[in-house]
């Protein structure tokens, strides 16, 4: 039988976390109000190390249980045989777990959104938030469609923008281990031959510093790959401090040509989620706190929850918007004629839409100066370490040709 963490508060207002063991979400919700507490929230407990072996859950994945669903649910099939159907023809065992237990949940008599909080680190606060507005709504086929429509979109865009910076980050890699090789097994070939020719100071500039770094990296290889194993890791703890993401997503912001791309990639993302949340029926304050929680950017997140707690004392969504600092004065505009008109939610999608055409150009743009200036890079690195080798062989050439 599942364990579920269970957030609950008394009524007297104490915040309390409770571990219950149930055969369903409503189960648990069910004694943890016999017990005389109010229920915030369910999440299965998950196991231990062997949940590193099992395979995670892709939003590409999430997608298309999305608008497989919402044809399903279109076409007039039940809820649960929904589910059952989805569950058998996935190929993921983690998926199709948790679709497992969401529809034993809902034939328990828990909602599809209830069941499926159970497991928001799989389906994310937007899918579940979208699906109780369309379950209020009555509008819970339309809505997986928008679900879907929202995720492929937003997985194209991560995919371009991973693509133009996977490139030089990967050529930078491999530049790196190229150049360990070398230093560290090409160059010492060469040492006796230069020592022949009257030792290190008759040898010209470049040479003497190659060869001081091959000798550092030929004697201390093991102290470079645990120096370069270290500075991963240590950037990565860093990274997982707000701190760190914080700082982390404000230079990649600034940075020349790619700051540019991730800063309208984040706006892009910003105004579909909230769009997408709007249209569907969901409160304004609710909506921006998903959308500051789905930004994938700490500094936009940081400027949404600004934006949020503006709004909840009365003001209206562009003036704290302008206030941030982040977001252009156009996107600021067009969202101010948003509210006066009425159509808020479609002004956003306006805006993603501009956006995303933004990116996709800059990926292309990117692409084709990034390519020339990694060759260039690359020939230069190359070429550096064979000219400063080959410089005291052709100066010994051309004293024993006089």
């Amino acid at each position: 039988m599942p364990t579920y963490i269970c957030k609950v508060r008394t009524y007297q207002g104490q915040s309390k976390t409770e571990e219950v063991e149930a055969a369903s979400v409503s189960e648990a919700a069910q004694k943890l109000r016999k017990k005389g507490y109010i229920v915030v929230n369910i999440q299965e407990k998950r196991g231990g190390g062997f949940d590193l072996f099992k395979p995670s859950v892709s939003s590409k994945e999430v997608a298309v249980f999305a608008r497989q669903f919402a044809v399903m649910i279109n076409s007039g099939v039940p809820l649960v045989r929904c589910l059952q159907i989805l569950a058998e023809q996935m190929e993921n065992p983690t998926f199709r777990e948790v679709v497992s237990k969401v529809k034993s949940d809902v034939e328990a008599g828990s909602s599809l959104s209830a069941a499926m909080k159970a497991h928001i680190k799989v389906f994310g606060d937007l899918f579940v938030n979208l699906v109780k507005a369309g379950e209020a709504g009555g509008i819970l086929d339309k809505i997986l469609e928008r679900i879907a429509d929202y995720l492929e979109n937003a997985e194209d865009l991560k995919g371009k923008v991973k693509g133009a910076l996977t490139y030089p980050v990967v050529v930078m890699s491999i530049a790196v281990l190229v150049v360990i090789f070398i230093l560290a097994f090409v160059v010492p070939q060469f040492m006796q031959i230069f020592k022949d020719m009257g030792g290190e100071n008759a040898l010209p500039l470049p040479t003497r510093i190659l060869l001081m770094l091959s000798h550092f990296v030929s004697n201390y290889i093991a102290l470079v790959i645990l120096a370069l194993v270290g500075i991963v890791i240590g950037i990565k703890v860093f990274l997982e401090t707000d701190f760190g993401r914080y700082w982390f997503d404000k230079v990649m912001l600034n940075l020349p040509a790619f700051g540019d791309m991730i800063k309208k990639t984040a706006i892009a993302k910003f105004t579909r989620t909230l769009g997408t949340l709007l249209a569907s029926g969901v409160p304004i304050l609710q909506a921006l706190e998903v959308t500051a929680e789905a930004a994938g950017n700490k500094v936009i997140e940081e400027a949404v929850r600004k934006v949020k707690s503006s709004i909840s004392e009365g003001e209206s969504i562009a003036d704290p918007l302008r206030r941030t600092g982040v977001f252009p004065p156009m996107v600021i505009q067009m969202i101010a004629i948003g509210e006066e008109t009425g159509e808020l939610d479609k002004m956003l999608t306006k805006i993603a839409d501009f956006y995303e055409k933004e990116v996709d150009a800059s990926v292309k743009a990117l692409s084709s100066v990034i390519e020339p200036i990694m060759i260039l890079f690359l020939g230069g690195l190359i070429g550096g370490i064979v000219m400063a080798v080959f410089m005291p062989l052709v100066q010994m050439v051309n004293v024993a040709g006089k």
